[in-house]
């Protein structure tokens, strides 16, 4: 179970995909969830008002602040716990 191999809860309403991409080290939840959805960084660069680059960066931290958090689950259509866990 999840529980065991992490302290962290993940919501339930986190598919498994993203769970196991993040678990496995492959991706970063942002990373993870964008490929889920099927976007691209430019789309989500979009929809944030930012460029590209910008959300490439975003993307790439190791420890995104809460408020950029909160910026990518907005322009991903989730809430902020499906993102930061």
């Amino acid at each position: 179970s999840l529980a065991m191999k992490t302290s962290t809860a993940v919501p339930n309403t986190v598919p498994n995909a993203v769970v196991n991409r993040v678990f496995d080290g492959e991706a970063s939840t942002m990373t993870a969830w964008r490929e889920h959805l099927r976007l691209t960084q430019a789309e989500v660069a979009e929809r944030m008002g930012i460029t590209q680059s910008a959300y490439a960066q975003m993307e790439a931290a190791k420890r995104p602040r809460k408020a950029t958090l909160q910026k990518v689950a907005h322009a991903l259509g989730l809430e902020l716990d499906q993102l930061a866990w």
